[in-house]
């Protein structure tokens, strides 16, 4: 983000006269004996941006999933223009009211244009001329929100990548067809997106408070919080324990709040680096005709960056496809970043998703004891604090950051030499991340090797040595040293020299 956009955000942190816009009163949510939400309450006001902050399981997306229609609670009540909905509303009445959603996980049939999602989401898009209408209905909030997007409402959404379906669905749910966007919920809206897009992102939220509609806002980015929230809601196992003013909040204050603090130093980690294998490299020559060479070091954390979509997450598929190929002896796992498409086992089990990773021993030819794959689930689901379900229930059952830490904790508890990761702390609280970060780095210090795809550019703090992407090439290797915002941004502008 550039200096302008950064004034333009702070710009619009106006004072103004605010009203009551939409109540959650006691609401309890269970899922069978787990409790998910506990007499939440809070009060939205119109035109603000408010941020949910809470560690993976505290009940955000349920409380959501509540607030848009599309789970009824088990007690309490939703208050609107002092109209009382007893255990909330359906789907239809909270469209009625001028609720919309961006889930955690998309809701865009891939099969369908972009035009076509559109009235899947608005029935009233009927008639002569209804494609036309919601093409430019579409077309026009994409332009609103991510200028120069490039995308058309006639484009097939299973062929956009994971980025572009992410900017429909965000505009799909600004936009306004019949009746008037009043309240827009934005669950995880930048996992997918990167640095630049998601900046794009946060100054229009910003506009859309100032025009009168309520943001909400769930992310474990602390710096969106702050950049873009009025208040920020802190949850903590179901329910809403504080309310803060995002004016002069600092980090740590959202972190304490939460109930998480976790020391974490990148610099100081590096500096402990073991260089025992300093004098061993993986080099792979990627991409057509193999114009692209990157070199890692064993025992070292080396980053991937550029604007999404720019070839990282096809490097590391090659890298993976070359270390699997037949008289290769590497050991390596992935931890996907598109964990619905490419991730979890959907009708699996919690652990069974876990296991999955070494149910066969290759060293000695036999399946591993399932006490023992047992005993290893459980130690790390306690050590990175997977909550939400027991190990028996369907892995759909957790949240997506729980998701996403079964996906990385498989890859740590197997015996890969090298870990290929596809930005796998989306959606992931920043308690965990803070564990995760000395983990990589611990593991690294011992002479395990990881290549880091992440659109978070502090991630990149983490690493020994960053690769940025452009349309499919590296345009730039940056070191610790050199790997500021600005050589970052610059880099991923910068076209890539034959």
């Amino acid at each position: 983000m550039n200096r302008s956009d950064s004034i333009e955000i702070e710009a619009l942190h106006v004072e103004r006269q605010v009203e009551p816009l939409i109540s959650v009163c006691n609401i309890d949510v269970s899922f069978g004996l787990v409790r998910a939400l506990k007499d939440a309450n809070f009060q939205f006001m119109r035109g603000e941006c408010v941020a949910i902050a809470g560690h993976n399981g505290a009940g955000k997306s349920t409380l959501m999933s509540v607030l848009s229609g599309a789970r009824r609670a088990n007690a309490g009540w939703i208050e609107h223009d002092e109209i009382r909905h007893e255990r909330g509303y359906g789907a239809d009445v909270a469209r009625g009211l001028g609720v919309r959603c961006v889930f955690q996980e998309l809701s865009l049939c891939p099969n369908l244009t972009i035009e076509e999602n559109m009235r899947a989401m608005h029935p009233q898009l009927k008639g002569i001329g209804w494609r036309k209408r919601a093409r430019r209905i579409i077309e026009a909030q994409l332009d609103a929100i991510f200028p120069g997007h490039a995308l058309s409402g006639t484009d097939v959404v299973g062929n956009l990548s994971l980025t572009q379906q992410q900017m429909v669905e965000i505009a799909r749910a600004f936009s306004s067809v019949d009746s008037p966007v009043k309240v827009v919920i934005l669950d995880e809206p930048t996992s997918s997106l990167d640095k630049y897009t998601s900046e794009q992102l946060l100054a229009f939220v910003r506009k859309a408070a100032a025009s009168g509609i309520t943001s909400i806002l769930i992310t474990h980015m602390l710096g969106e919080m702050l950049r873009c929230a009025d208040r920020i809601m802190v949850m903590r196992d179901g329910s809403v324990v504080s309310t803060l003013s995002a004016h002069g909040l600092t980090k740590d204050a959202i972190i304490r709040a939460m109930g998480q603090f976790v020391e974490g130093d990148a610099t100081s980690g590096r500096e402990r680096r073991a260089t025992t294998h300093a004098g061993e490299v993986y080099r792979w020559t990627l991409g057509p005709k193999e114009r692209t060479a990157m070199e890692v070091p064993h025992g070292s954390i080396v980053g991937l960056a550029g604007l999404a979509g720019q070839g990282q997450t096809d490097a590391l598929n090659e890298i993976y496809a070359k270390a699997r190929r037949r008289g290769s002896h590497q050991r390596v796992a992935y931890v996907a970043g598109d964990r619905r498409a490419d991730g979890v086992f959907p009708d699996w089990t919690i652990a069974q998703n876990f296991d999955i990773r070494s149910l066969f021993d290759r060293a000695r030819g036999s399946w591993i004891n399932v006490q023992h794959l047992q005993a290893l689930f459980d130690a790390w689901a306690k050590r990175l604090d997977i909550r939400g379900a027991a190990g028996t229930a369907n892995i759909l059952a957790l949240s997506g950051g729980n998701q996403q830490k079964v996906l990385f904790g498989r890859a740590l508890a197997s015996d890969a030499e090298l870990v290929l990761m596809d930005d796998p702390m989306r959606g992931v609280d920043i308690g965990t991340k803070l564990e995760i970060y000395r983990l990589l780095l611990e593991e690294a210090a011992k002479g395990r090797t990881f290549v880091w795809y992440t659109t978070e550019n502090d991630e990149l703090a983490y690493c020994d040595k960053t690769y940025v992407f452009r349309s499919g090439r590296i345009t730039r290797e940056l070191s610790a040293a050199e790997c500021t915002e600005e050589a970052l941004l610059a880099a991923s502008f910068e076209e890539a020299t034959e």
